[in-house]
């Protein structure tokens, strides 16, 4: 009985003590910079240890912005069920024909209730693609409740360079925001719709899997990212809106960003 207690007290202890991996909305396609046909994923999970998925409802909005024109994709999209190394459970797919210039994709997911916390908790997520290395739309805003506005393409970065973006809430910056960036560590699987079962690098502790920034007084973010693959920036609470259904609700703004390597 004695032994029973305290195995029991350990699992409690690890269970209050073990770190909380950010969330990170994902709008994932293999290549930022590419033409024709481009697969997404539409997943809300935990990719940079393949942790725990977390059933999307149906978007509130998901639309693409291409040379200041605006088209809806929500009727594009087709659920899935997304698998990491803990679980499985509902996301969405889609294609898109790109063509020239740069591509502005936005979902706007519904609010998630994550239970342990009580509260809900909601990331407006951009992707930026290009189609022929000729810039249109990537420095401009999308007239979000909150967003990212990069200062540097964010589809056109070696590893080592560094990416800089202004927090917008309800249009106006965003100083002093606590920003949570992480790497994409497994690489999804498009057709399997699962993580890798390896992860690409080992973190030397976990404070280097969620590592935490802040926003200057101006609202901007300097971001350098050590090597490539994909990055993702999420600044928490930075939305006008503060509650949902009478709970506190984080309206957080999520923009990716993909480091490459140069061909040899």
């Amino acid at each position: 009985m004695k032994r029973l207690i305290t195995l029991l007290a350990a699992a409690f202890l690890l269970a209050t003590t073990a770190p909380a991996f950010a969330h990170f909305q994902m709008l994932y396609t293999p290549e930022m910079n590419k033409m024709g046909k481009l697969e997404f994923k539409l997943v809300f999970a935990h990719p940079a240890e393949s942790g725990h998925v977390m059933k999307m409802d149906k978007p509130q909005e998901f639309y693409v912005i291409n040379k200041e024109k605006k088209t809806d994709l929500l009727g594009t999209i087709k659920p899935i069920k997304w698998t990491s190394a803990m679980n499985s459970d509902e996301g969405f797919e889609t294609t898109f024909s790109a063509r020239g210039g740069d591509y502005i994709f936005v979902l706007v997911p519904a609010p998630y209730f994550e239970k342990e916390e009580d509260t809900y908790i909601q990331q407006i997520t951009k992707v930026i693609t290009n189609g022929d290395a000729v810039p249109t739309d990537w420095d401009k805003p999308a007239g979000l409740k909150t967003e990212w506005v990069p200062l540097d393409r964010p589809y056109a970065l070696y590893p080592g360079m560094t990416f800089r973006a202004v927090l917008l809430g309800d249009g106006k910056p965003v100083a002093d925001a606590e920003v949570e960036i992480e790497y994409m560590n497994y690489t999804p699987d498009m057709k399997k719709n699962a993580f890798a079962k390896k992860g690409n690098i080992e973190a030397p502790s976990d404070h280097f899997i969620t590592m935490v920034h802040k926003t200057d007084a101006n609202g901007m973010l300097t971001f350098t990212p050590p090597f490539a693959g994909w990055w993702g920036i999420c600044a928490l609470g930075s939305g006008p809106d503060k509650k949902f259904q009478d709970k506190e609700l984080s309206q957080d703004a999520v923009i990716w960003i993909q480091a490459t390597n140069p061909k040899k």
